[in-house]
């Protein structure tokens, strides 16, 4: 074996070993991220199968002129209050924002929603571009994407 054929030899094995290198890394990645990707949708589909909450009524006092929607949490998962959505007659009401004052269990100081607390959210008319009346349908949505409706009642 000649000077030539050994010299080539070492080329490709060197070659070989500089392709390994490079692609080993980014093998090891790709499969992290798919790894890290696949147990994000395992813990979202946890989350989802331990939220659960009904609304139990929806009223309008056309008095005052607010809408008031009761839900209960029935789930193991505590929720946060501020980060609900209440669709009112499908408009949009900010419930964490200046739209809406949120109370559990008569407490408007906490955010918190734990199992067996009930959450009120009270909406005034004239933060909302709809007319709110008898049989208006309220859908309050968690942030997991669980939802329940209701029917207003006056």
């Amino acid at each position: 074996m000649g000077v030539s054929v050994s010299a080539s030899t070492a080329i490709i094995v060197a070659g070989l070993f500089f392709a390994f290198t490079t692609f080993y890394p980014v093998a090891a990645n790709g499969f992290d991220r798919v790894s890290d990707a696949q147990h994000g949708i395992n813990e979202r589909a946890l989350e989802r199968q331990n939220t659960a909450f009904t609304v139990s009524n929806a009223t309008f006092d056309s008095g005052t002129g607010n809408l008031t929607v009761n839900a209960t949490n029935e789930g193991s998962l505590g929720l946060v209050a501020g980060d609900a959505t209440l669709l009112v007659d499908n408009e949009y009401v900010d419930v964490g924002g200046a739209d809406a004052t949120t109370t559990v269990d008569g407490d408007g100081d906490t955010e918190l929603w734990l199992e067996g607390e009930t959450l009120t959210v009270e909406v005034a008319q004239a933060d909302t571009d709809t007319t709110i009346e008898d049989g208006t349908r309220v859908v309050l949505v968690v942030e997991s994407g669980v939802r329940d409706a209701a029917e207003v009642t006056a």
